[in-house]
């Protein structure tokens, strides 16, 4: 191909890595970082190469992918690279990160030189893993060139919301599209628990809604996972969830919106964490319905 760039992944957890894959395997120079660094190694069988600290990872890079827990920790990640980042380089602000953290992200862009872009991505461990995330995407139109060969490589399809990255638009968008996620998955995870306490079959709901606008692809997958008890390696964890969660509610506060779901969303996934579930995938939600053990299986 003929728009290879060098590349820095900061942050390879499950989104992360399978960027960095994908991005090895679109024929661009690799770099990647993470702050337990025995978690990125396995990306040297593809091509990545592995560095020890923020600043190895990003130099000589053209763009600058991060993909951690937040905003601060994306902040961070970049204050230990900024000896070696490049002027003039892009950096694509991948993770959600809410809204509060924008404007910190976007004066260290400013301070640094970089062109940032905000571009926050919608999907889980399959998507990632296919190269099929959706990109959110805001940015200058002028350095577009750049960042498309990156964003094709690690999704599907990029919706554009906007000319400035600093604004947020793309971050907004990630937000309300994560507030139905959150609500669907603690919906499901509910749905199953009143069955199993009713003693209802969840097959005798399924069969009900089959076919009917009360159906949905994404209720059945994630039922599936706490039916056969398939919640590891998580699509997408409870904790992860939990946070997404909080940065919906504060963008609501924000904004003059009481979002009463959202908010008793993260308490369910916050006290699923609690109860041993953390790293287990976001419809392990489903247990904080059964006390303070969650010991229920489905």
């Amino acid at each position: 191909m003929t728009d290879t760039l060098t590349v820095t992944v900061l942050g390879t957890g499950i989104m992360g890595a399978a960027m960095a894959r994908n991005l090895a395997r679109a024929g661009h120079t690799v770099r990647a970082w993470n702050r337990t660094r025995a978690k990125a190694e396995p990306l040297t069988a593809d091509g990545v190469l592995v560095a020890g600290t923020p600043a190895e990872a990003v130099e000589g890079a053209g763009v600058v992918l991060t993909m951690l827990y937040d905003g601060p920790a994306a902040l961070d990640a970049m204050r230990e690279a900024a000896p070696a980042l490049r002027p003039g380089a892009v950096w694509a602000q991948c993770g959600t990160a809410g809204t509060e953290a924008l404007g910190d992200l976007a004066a260290f862009a400013r301070e640094h030189g970089l062109v940032f872009f905000d571009a926050p991505v919608l999907g889980t461990r399959q998507p990632a893993e296919a190269g099929q995330l959706l990109v959110l995407a805001a940015g200058p139109a002028g350095h577009r060139s750049v960042v498309t060969p990156v964003f094709d490589a690690i999704g599907s399809r990029t919706v554009w919301t906007g000319e400035d990255g600093t604004a947020g638009s793309a971050t907004r968008l990630k937000l309300v599209a994560n507030s139905w996620v959150v609500a669907a998955t603690a919906a499901t995870g509910e749905t199953l628990a009143l069955a199993k306490a009713l003693g209802v079959d969840p097959q005798d709901f399924f069969d009900a809604i089959d076919g009917g606008p009360l159906d949905m692809g994404y209720l059945r997958a994630k039922a599936r996972l706490i039916l056969d008890g398939e919640l590891t390696p998580a699509q997408f964890s409870v904790a992860t969830a939990a946070k997404d969660a909080r940065l919906i509610v504060r963008a609501g506060e924000e904004h003059g919106v009481r979002l009463d779901v959202a908010a008793a969303s993260a308490a369910r996934m916050e006290r699923a964490a609690a109860q041993g579930h953390a790293d287990e995938d976001m419809a392990a939600a489903y247990f904080a319905s059964f006390g303070e053990a969650g010991a229920a299986s489905a």
